[in-house]
């Protein structure tokens, strides 16, 4: 880290850290980044107002479309899948958002490295929605997610699942401190001081607006770096929690990080620049753009799902089906990945019940089989899962 960059900092301050290399045995001593606390008013510039102003229209006109939906609980599972495919992409895990769908279906012990660790942050992303019901977002309830969200992966070690115990270096994985891109506060007093104020202002901040605290709240977590790993993929997780817990949204349907995936060297570049200036406009200009362009897209998709629905069930309508296939097509919107098992159970139905109504939406070309299994057959409906990939 240059540390000349950062001393002239109006929004933190530089401390003396020091440690052993792990692999030479060396001595080193370097500084860390300490990122005041937020402020309690945030004065934006003109640019900034409009920004605020556009992002604010564009989720209250996606959260009001919602309300036209008669059960917009079916857009919860897909969105999540699909922010865990795209979160875990900016960390540098990739897997497609159908091999994750699929992962529902198959052993977990044949799936990739890759999905587990992005099924993982699904796992801990609907934890994290059952917990708000009881739970502010809070420094328990994180440490659980971060627990759940590195499990089993390379990033489980003896301190996952609390803040951490030890200096952590962002940048190149094995090079030395003095090559990092960033040092974030030792573990300590510093550390779980720093965090505390945060827990306090994202909630407690209410002179600042919402998605001002979304947007500094996440700057304030990433700079503060608080576990040793999935820092990002929490902090991003946050966003939407801020999101619900506020009421803004009513379903955790705005995925920015697909958003941010495709802006992933300007993203961290906002984040680094605050805290060698101390100016937070271009961030949260540039955030408030992401909340405005994802919000139009998901309502677009929205819309095209609900027509994809219409479509299927019609070409049902047409051949005068009187079996569950034209309930199973107006599900397939929400679950595009399915076996005949699954089927079954949902609709209360028998095996072969369930296997001729998938049988019947084969023919018609609504679905798609994977692969040439014959036993456990597994589908998907690829316009649906064209349309979820968009957004």
């Amino acid at each position: 880290m240059d540390i000349r960059m950062f001393e002239a900092s109006p929004s933190g301050k530089l401390v003396p850290i020091s440690g052993t290399d792990g692999r030479s045995e060396e001595s080193w001593t370097h500084f860390a980044y300490v990122p005041n606390p937020l402020p309690s008013e945030v004065h934006l510039t003109p640019e900034a107002q409009i920004a605020l102003g556009e992002a604010d229209r564009a989720v209250g006109a996606l959260n009001a479309y919602l309300t036209l939906i008669p059960d917009p609980q079916w857009l919860v599972r897909p969105t999540l899948s699909k922010e865990a495919v795209s979160t875990s992409a900016l960390e540098g895990t990739y897997a497609s958002l159908e091999e994750v769908l699929e992962a529902d279906y198959i052993d977990e012990k044949k799936s990739t490295a890759q999905v587990r660790e992005v099924r993982n942050y699904l796992r801990a992303a609907e934890r994290s929605l059952e917990s708000l019901k009881t739970r502010p977002v809070c420094r328990s309830v994180l440490e659980e997610l971060q627990g759940i969200l590195v499990k089993g992966t390379r990033g489980e070690t003896y301190d996952s699942g609390q803040l951490r115990k030890r200096q952590v270096f962002i940048g190149n994985h094995g090079r030395p401190v003095s090559e990092a891109r960033f040092v974030p506060p030792p573990p300590g007093k510093i550390l779980e001081d720093g965090f505390s104020d945060w827990e306090k202002w994202i909630n407690l901040a209410d002179r600042v607006p919402l998605l001002i605290r979304v947007a500094l709240g996440h700057y304030q977590f990433e700079t503060l770096h608080p576990f040793v790993d999935g820092n990002g993929r929490i902090g991003r997780l946050v966003m939407t929690l801020q999101l619900i817990e506020s009421k803004v949204l009513d379903y955790p349907i705005l995925n920015m990080a697909s958003w941010l995936e495709p802006r992933r060297e300007e993203y961290i570049d906002h984040l680094l620049r605050m805290s060698q200036t101390g100016d937070f406009d271009p961030w949260i200009r540039f955030f408030m753009k992401g909340v405005a362009e994802q919000s139009l897209a998901t309502t677009k998709a929205i819309r095209e799902l609900l027509s994809l629905k219409e479509l299927m069930q019609q070409q049902l309508r047409d051949v005068k089906d009187k079996s569950i296939a034209t309930s199973l097509a107006a599900d397939l919107i929400g679950n595009p990945v399915f076996d005949v098992s699954s089927i079954a159970r949902r609709y209360g139905v028998s095996h072969q019940a369930a296997n001729n109504a998938v049988n019947k939406l084969l023919k018609l070309g609504l679905i798609d089989q994977v692969g040439q299994r014959t036993y456990g057959r597994l589908f998907v409906c690829n316009r649906a899962m064209r349309i979820m990939s968009s957004f």
